[in-house]
């Protein structure tokens, strides 16, 4: 649901899913919400271990004015995703694509370009995808010809993938735009850096053979050393959307490997009709699990979890974002995994301490749980439900060309699944 409906490549690693979950030792319970339907506290009297991988759901807030929900078309990426994607919580997302021929995508990250190539894209091309037939109706009706993804540093703190940057320049009847000469003048300031570093250097060349691909109907741009400042709406109260963003124009401060952006006290504006926030994600606190709220993770050594002091908790384990920050793409967050799994696997081998005693096979697992949740109502559903699941989307997306058409509506899905 994170992964653009255009890169179904990325969408390889759910077959490693796939032959795990068919080992006869693993259980799948879906549809069961930790801290809602069920406690940690309820979970560790029935298992040896439990390794916490909920990542980073929550998006990070800019805290200036009209970034409180009051301004309608000022949406997070993490939402715009997950809407495209058909993701359940957001199947009713409110924006209005047909108001404005410029969006604004603040952020210079892979999520901001994902954004951006989704507008610009031909849908016919979409329509291909496993793109959510919701979003798909609403992209046929867009007006939007332009998108400014507006960075707060400069092009050598930019944290897109070679891939990502390149694939914007391969959209087609699409110009790009930039200050050409603040492009040049930091390359050509910084070279020595710049060859020592790979992927930047890789990303600098791409840049440097953009700034000539100068024609097409639409249009993206990269904006530098801009901060947003506020939202500005339109003055009718019951349709309040966005008109415009102010920002505080930045200069850069220290060595160019950690440098700040400071604002040199000048302001400009860019209208708009639509503004996603592409600015990060933060991870979400569960009870009774130490977690530090100025990094947004949980406290671990390698994977294995502590409180602030460092004091290891037995049988606890964390992985992914939720370990090491909302930073990485799937490779990083992967081998991220692979450690944490190593360090279960020596905790296990040495007869640690795990969450009830030594580790053993009498505890009842999944058993338990199953019970616990029907008693309180809770349709959890199995492996066997999803793949059920699965094959209907797929059906589903044979008959419209589309390699899948995923159910935006947790009613739908549960109606699949009693027939």
């Amino acid at each position: 649901y994170g992964v653009a409906p255009d890169h179904p490549e990325v969408k390889n690693v759910q077959h490693k899913f796939d032959e795990v979950a068919s080992d006869p030792r693993f259980q799948f319970i879906g549809n069961v919400s930790l801290g809602k339907d069920i406690s940690v506290t309820e979970l560790k009297p029935h298992y040896d271990a439990i390794v916490l991988s909920y990542g980073a759901s929550a998006e990070k807030k800019l805290g200036i004015k009209g970034d409180d929900g009051s301004l309608k078309n000022v949406l997070s990426a993490g939402d715009f995703v997950g809407w495209y994607n058909g993701l359940f919580q957001d199947y009713n997302l409110q924006l209005d694509l047909t108001r404005t021929d410029t969006a604004v995508v603040i952020g210079h990250g892979n999520v901001a370009l994902d954004v951006a190539r989704i507008l610009l894209m031909d849908v016919s091309t979409l329509s291909t995808t496993d793109i959510a037939e919701h979003a798909l109706e609403t992209l046929k009706q867009s007006k939007i010809k332009n998108v400014v993804l507006v960075g707060r540093r400069g092009p050598l703190q930019i944290s897109f993938t070679t891939k990502e940057l390149r694939e914007m320049f391969q959209l087609p009847n699409t110009r790009f735009h930039t200050d050409v000469d603040f492009l040049k003048e930091e390359f050509s300031n910084h070279a020595s850096y710049i060859s020592t570093v790979r992927s930047l250097k890789r990303l600098t060349q791409i840049l440097e053979k953009g700034i000539y691909n100068v024609e097409g109907d639409k249009s993206w741009t990269l904006k530098f050393l801009r901060s947003p400042t506020a939202f500005v709406g339109g003055n009718d109260s019951h349709t309040r959307f966005v008109k415009a963003v102010e920002f505080s124009v930045n200069k850069l401060e220290g060595d160019v490997r950690s440098s700040i952006a400071i604002p040199t006290g000048e302001i400009e504006t860019i209208e708009t009709g639509l503004v996603i926030k592409s600015v990060g994600y933060r991870s979400l606190p569960v009870e009774g699990i130490p977690f530090d709220k100025d990094r947004g993770l949980v406290y671990n050594e390698r994977g294995k979890i502590t409180d602030s002091d460092g004091k290891e908790l037995p049988g606890m384990y964390v992985a992914g974002w939720l370990k090491r920050g909302a930073t990485g793409v799937i490779a990083a967050t992967m081998y991220d995994a692979f450690e944490t799994a190593e360090v279960i696997i020596s905790d296990l081998q040495s007869n640690k301490p795990m969450l009830n005693g030594v580790a053993s096979n009498m505890k009842p697992g999944a058993t338990a749980i199953l019970p616990l949740l029907a008693q309180r109502g809770i349709r959890t559903v199995s492996y066997k439900d999803w793949k059920k699941i699965e094959a209907r989307e797929s059906e589903l997306g044979q008959q419209k060309g589309k390699p899948r058409e995923k159910l935006a509506k947790i009613e739908e899905v549960l109606k699949i699944l009693d027939e």
